[in-house]
């Protein structure tokens, strides 16, 4: 069954092992904070008091820390006003109990009931990459909370020999192995008219963000990114998109020239793509670009589990190498590979590269007079300062669309739903670091971690 508008109704993975040269890495220690003001019930009626004897606390989420009001409770039933104050979704667990709320939409809220406590309770958000960040604290109980605290294991501090050697381990597990890689490029059906078609699934499947982190992701083809799409300038496009979420889905061809009925917006341009249901996306492709595509149907939750990918219309290396030959340094005048980087900071993913949070993330490797072409995609909810630590960037397109005046840069803020085309040619040997420069987006006292990868120059 097709669902739309009546105009509608027919509508790099390889395994190599690597020596990565021993990377410096900068300890941080993010410190929790807390303000605010209690409520004890009285009566009935009294605000945000569901029963007598019930106390209530004030929970603010913000990047990256969970602050509670008050920090220390008598013992009995506690129930957590929960509020999102920062710029990103967050959620919060009490993990020792089994109890949790669903991720909160920036400006959201949430109640979680816990019940009847006599013990601590540890608070995280279960987000990938953010309760290392800092979005962790202990509720305590009575005056001997804060000493339960410091002599919790979450807030035990590590020797400098510790942190040293968990820093090395974490290290020498890179480049590490996780079941599947994400993006990787789907060939397209070629139909009697010539119509590249591309068969999308959209539905939820275990994936590792690393060896040890398994979520629940949203994904197109059991992909996150999605597969990568590719087309020429003229070519007639059918993306099939088949819906089997357990809620309803869209698809937005995000910086793609289309007619307006396939512009993916339910209920604007077309009907909800409903559980079990089918909708097919038609257009010619006009001209070149550097596209993604995404839901846009409660995407705040469904684009930060997974479901987005890139869709590429045109030859951008050779495009690129003609255009900028001079500033570009190939040796040989040919950019030699070209990769898409979709950024995330939020939903079951959370903070990584490409699906894949550092070390599972993939390395590149270059040699030393080759240039490789990197499209960054944001589809997280922060922009990200990306920074490549050796090779030289060359800054040539926005948004698919060529820079008149290209610009050297070695640190690129990419905001949501931003694309940059870098060109970036190898000049030194060694292993180069690759991350986010947001600092606790890519290390912790542990060694580093989730945005970060590396470019190996032989």
């Amino acid at each position: 069954m097709i669902e739309g508008s009546s105009k509608n109704k027919s509508l790099v993975d390889g395994n190599a092992l690597f020596s990565l040269v021993m990377l410096a890495v900068i300890a941080m220690v993010v410190s929790i904070g807390a303000i605010g003001i209690v409520s004890v019930a009285k009566s009935s009626g009294a605000s945000g008091v569901t029963a007598s004897g019930t106390t209530t606390v004030q929970v603010t989420l913000s990047e990256f820390k969970i602050t509670l009001s008050p920090e220390s409770v008598p013992a009995g039933n506690v129930i957590l006003n929960i509020h999102n104050t920062g710029t990103a979704e967050h959620n919060l667990a009490a993990k020792a109990l089994s109890k949790r709320v669903p991720n909160i939409p920036v400006g959201g809220s949430a109640t979680l009931d816990l019940g009847a406590i006599s013990s601590p309770v540890d608070l995280i958000c279960e987000i990938s990459g953010h309760e290392s960040s800092g979005m962790k604290a202990t509720l305590g109980i009575g005056a001997a909370s804060m000493d339960n605290m410091a002599s919790g294991s979450e807030a035990k501090t590590m020797s400098n020999d510790e942190m040293d050697a968990a820093m090395a381990t974490v290290a020498k597990r890179f480049p590490e192995k996780t079941s599947v890689t994400g993006g990787q490029e789907l060939a397209p059906k070629i139909l009697a008219d010539g119509t590249k078609e591309f068969d999308l699934t959209a539905k939820i499947v275990d994936w590792q963000v690393d060896a040890q982190t398994t979520v629940k992701a949203w994904t197109y083809n059991g992909q996150v990114p999605g597969p990568q799409l590719r087309a020429n300038v003229g070519d007639k496009i059918k993306i099939v998109l088949k819906n089997e979420l357990p809620e309803s889905t869209s698809l937005h061809l995000h910086g793609i020239r289309v007619p307006n009925s396939m512009d993916g917006v339910d209920p604007l341009t077309q009907d909800v793509i409903k559980p079990g249901a089918t909708f097919v996306y038609e257009f010619t492709a006009k001209e070149t670009a550097i596209g993604m595509y995404h839901s846009h149907h409660n995407g705040q939750v469904q684009i930060p589990n997974g479901l987005a990918g890139s869709l590429i219309i045109g030859d951008w290396k050779q495009m690129v190498m003609a255009k900028n030959v001079s500033k570009i340094g190939d040796a040989n005048n040919k950019i030699d590979q070209e990769i898409v980087m979709v950024l995330n900071d939020a939903g079951t993913i959370g903070l990584s590269l490409n699906g894949k949070s550092f070390p599972a993330t993939a390395p590149y490797t270059m040699k030393v007079g080759e240039s490789m072409l990197v499209h960054y995609y944001n589809e997280g909810l922060m922009t990200h300062p990306m920074h490549l630590h050796q090779p030289r960037g060359l800054v040539v397109a926005k948004d698919g669309e060529m820079l008149d005046v290209p610009f050297y840069a070695d640190t690129l803020n990419v905001a949501p739903g931003e694309r940059w085309t870098v060109a970036y040619t190898a000049t030194d040997k060694g292993a180069w670091a690759w991350h986010c420069h947001i600092l606790n987006h890519a290390e912790t006292p542990q060694g580093m971690k989730y945005m970060v990868t590396a470019v190996i120059v032989s």
